[in-house]
């Protein structure tokens, strides 16, 4: 299986601690995916992330087909970093790590994202027509929601 990385770094105009609580709660997510994505939260217990949480969710990524997606929060410090890890899903290897570093004009938020396809040859072509733009297109609405949220005060 061949691996992709995809990394986004953006800035925002926050405390550690404001942008912590608003990224280490699952609930947030749903507020910074496309409409487009059809995301919605299934199951989760309501707590902020903690080693071992489970989340539940429904995708519709392409053609409005809903697929269901579980991950496992597998590492966190607080006020620094968070790691996702796909459970179930439509990837064969999802390792999603969410870094929050404290900067002189707030924070330096940086994701990192390994991710692998099924289907060997049919993967890589489905990554290169559409897996990697849609990639794109999502970690692009998140930097226009997260300046919404932040950086437009």
């Amino acid at each position: 299986m061949k691996l992709y990385k995809k990394e986004s770094v953006q800035h925002v105009n926050a405390t550690i601690e404001e942008c912590w609580a608003f990224f280490s709660s699952p609930k947030n997510l749903q507020k910074i995916t496309p409409e487009t994505m059809g995301f919605q939260i299934t199951d989760y217990d309501g707590k902020s992330m903690y080693p071992g949480q489970i989340i539940q969710y429904k995708v519709s990524p392409l053609a409005g087909i809903k697929i269901a997606w579980v991950t496992e929060i597998t590492k966190v410090k607080d006020n620094s970093y968070f790691i996702d890890e796909q459970r179930f899903g439509p990837y064969a290897f999802w390792h999603h790590k969410h870094f929050f570093e404290a900067t002189e004009n707030g924070v330096k938020m940086t994701d990192v994202v390994h991710y692998g396809l099924p289907l060997g040859i049919l993967g890589r072509i489905m990554n290169t027509l559409v897996v990697k733009g849609k990639l794109n297109e999502i970690f692009a609405h998140r930097v226009k929601m997260v300046d919404q949220l932040f950086n437009s005060k």
